[in-house]
């Protein structure tokens, strides 16, 4: 079984590779490495994007600063000052083989809103098309926390489906997930089951991310439909031998039912705006039966919405059910909970995360 998804991973065509601040600040010739190994998947016929962290980590190195800062406008100069660093190295590396680069600077607000989702995702397309690496990175220089994505590991899951990529590579310092023994994780079939009792959430002092964070963007990747690799940058030929189909890093299988580019952007990329407290009886009814929430089945309102924002749907214990659009404000839902049958979020317009 695990041949055969490493035998899918070896004809991936469209490919995301993400790789950490950590790596990156600490060892130069990685962009070497990478843009080697960009080569040889393009003379496969293969398109790679790039998400890469970094500049930030570079700036505080250009700019003098002891360590990454923590004040907003010191961290906004250091990304400001370690782009130009960051496009520089991948320009001389890629360029080098005779390959365009394409900096793309994002916010989380560029992919919330669709309209300008949409707009991303036909500029990337048309990079590809001509031919180019996009090299994509979080705007920081501007970026905010209510406009942020958190980190590049959540940026490369959204990434994933906006480009139509069957594969996902994240590159870090770790070489995968690893067991209670201390052992590489080769493969896993099912996030919940079976990594997200192995993580432990750890920071780095270059980056904001862990595998904590590697693990909920390989499980959204994963619903998209795409397989995920975490692998260790650090490694010689990393990335050539992960697009080889070779046994290295933990690989992460595509869920059966893949989510469509709209119910992945109400799951994943929107962020709600408030709850939905549901009874047992309806709780069970949207998670099995799939049902409208009726403004009957909703014992409370939390947060304030309008018509149109995204809010979670949990149960009475406060657990998260999913996520839909709701069909009116939180004062108007909040009037009507509990004795009305109108429905406040469409069957049509939630998605199941649990």
């Amino acid at each position: 079984m695990a041949s055969a998804e490493r035998a899918k991973v070896a004809r991936a065509k469209r490919i995301v590779v993400k790789i950490g601040s950590r790596t990156l600040a600490a060892d130069m010739s990685v962009y070497g490495r990478l843009a080697r190994a960009i080569a040889g998947a393009r003379a496969e016929k293969r398109s790679v994007v790039l998400v890469s962290s970094g500049a930030i980590a570079l700036g505080t190195k250009k700019l003098g600063y002891r360590a990454r800062p923590k004040e907003m406008a010191r961290l906004q100069a250091a990304a400001a000052a370690g782009q130009s660093v960051l496009m520089r190295a991948y320009e001389e590396a890629l360029g080098g083989l005779g390959i365009t680069v394409a900096q793309v600077l994002l916010t989380h607000a560029d992919l919330a809103d669709r309209v300008r989702g949409n707009n991303a995702r036909a500029a990337l397309a048309e990079l590809l098309l001509a031919g180019a690496v996009p090299i994509l990175n979080e705007n920081d220089s501007v970026a905010v926390d209510e406009i942020k994505f958190g980190d590049n590991d959540q940026l490369s899951a959204m990434v994933a489906p906006l480009v139509d990529a069957d594969l996902l590579v994240l590159l870090s310092d770790v070489e995968g997930l690893l067991d209670r023994d201390g052992a590489r994780v080769p493969i896993v079939h099912d996030v919940a089951k079976e990594a997200l009792p192995l993580v432990r959430a750890t920071k780095s002092a270059a980056g904001t991310g862990g595998m904590a964070s590697k693990i909920e963007a390989a499980r959204r990747a994963t619903m998209a439909g795409a397989h995920v690799v975490i692998a260790d940058a650090r490694a010689d030929d990393v990335l050539a031998d992960v697009l080889a189909g070779k046994d290295v890093g933990t690989l992460f299988c595509p869920t059966f039912e893949r989510l469509s580019a709209r119910r992945y952007w109400i799951a994943f990329t929107l962020r709600p705006q408030g709850d939905l407290v549901l009874d047992r009886g309806a709780a069970l009814a949207v998670k099995e039966k799939g049902k409208s929430v009726l403004a009957i089945g909703v014992l409370g309102v939390r947060g304030d919405f309008r018509e149109g924002d995204a809010v979670r749907l949990v149960d009475p214990d406060g657990a998260e059910i999913g996520r839909g659009l709701a069909r009116c404000s939180s004062q108007v839902a909040a009037a009507r909970a509990g004795h009305e049958s109108e429905v406040l979020v469409h069957r049509d317009d939630f998605v199941l995360t649990r």
